[in-house]
């Protein structure tokens, strides 16, 4: 095994949890599964598989789930962006879902606004992933769920402390002593979380793959950034790159980068190493690192490139606020 290949996790290989969250016995989301891949994650469970656990300013990570299995409403106050590796997808957002919605295809890119309940689910025909970009080495740190998320997994035996554990009553576990169960938000304090307008959300936070394609043709399309197509500060930038954007130029990047193609095969040398990076395979390279990345086969090919910044992990970024 070459050092590059000890910090690349192959989509093969991702190990899920299918405990991670307060939702893991609900029907309807009792079949989802939660990868951590780079950092610590989001899991409230202590079976996750951390896979990379650098921490590098971001973290990255995957969820897994067959047909018309969803993800239950939540909310982040720092970054949560998802691309679509596989599948169709349905992402809806609001106290109860229904502030608006959209349909994600293969390759396009969310970058969901903090501080609005948001969730989503398969609707697709089989089994499907969609990767994450988490802001902050504490992601963990700021999910809060929905009322009613937490009250349907306590009538399916999971409840989740004030120490962000869940416990499932299934396995005979119970709160510690001293540990009170997760509060519930207040019609006070749900008056922070905003129905946001579709049409406020999908110009400003979407973008769509086949139009990065189209203006990633000869040049990285710069995707999430102060002046890309998805402007947010969130604490990295995100680029997607076609088989013609770098033409296998020296890249010598002075933070924490990400390498997740979503179509072909890839040529990754780094340090005299030569290695291949297929869709669904997560590379992470080290300040100072210099590689060169090419097409290893014919066809179409397209990956997402993450790199760390000093913009601290927050809320969502707008304009020059």
């Amino acid at each position: 095994m070459t050092p590059i290949d000890q910090r690349i996790v192959r989509y093969g290989e991702l190990k899920p949890c299918k405990t991670a969250f307060i939702d893991a016995h609900t029907p309807g989301s009792d079949q989802k599964e939660n990868f951590t891949i780079i950092g610590g994650g989001v899991s409230e469970s202590p079976d996750q598989h951390v896979h990379i656990s650098d921490a590098i300013g971001f973290n990255i990570g995957a969820a897994g789930q067959p047909p018309k299995c969803r993800n239950s409403l939540h909310s982040h106050t720092t970054a949560e962006v998802f691309f679509v590796l596989s599948g169709r997808w349905r992402f809806f957002w609001g106290r109860w879902g229904t502030a608006g919605e959209f349909v994600a295809e293969e390759g396009d890119i969310f970058n969901i606004p903090t501080g609005m309940f948001r969730g989503f689910e398969n609707i697709g025909t089989d089994y499907g992933m969609i990767m994450a970009i988490l802001g902050g080495d504490d992601a963990g740190g700021g999910v809060t769920w929905a009322p009613q998320v937490i009250e349907d997994a306590r009538d399916h035996g999971l409840v989740l402390g004030e120490n962000g554990v869940l416990y499932d009553s299934k396995k005979g576990q119970a709160l510690p002593e001293g540990i009170a169960p997760m509060p519930l938000l207040s019609d006070d304090d749900l008056k922070a979380f905003p129905e946001v307008p579709i049409e406020d959300v999908i110009p400003a936070y979407v973008a769509r793959y086949q139009d990065m394609r189209a203006l990633g043709a000869k040049t990285p399309a710069r995707v999430i950034g102060p002046d890309a197509l998805i402007q947010d500060k969130p604490g990295f930038e995100v680029e997607f790159l076609t088989g013609g954007s770098l033409g296998g130029a020296l890249q010598s990047p002075d933070r924490p980068t990400v390498l997740m193609p979503v179509k072909g095969h890839w040529r990754l040398t780094l340090d005299g190493f030569e290695t291949t990076l297929n869709p669904g395979d997560t590379a992470l390279l080290h300040k100072g690192e210099s590689y060169t990345l090419t097409g290893a086969m014919t066809g179409e090919q397209s990956l997402y490139r993450i790199t760390a910044t000093d913009d601290p992990a927050g809320a969502t970024w707008v304009g020059d606020s």
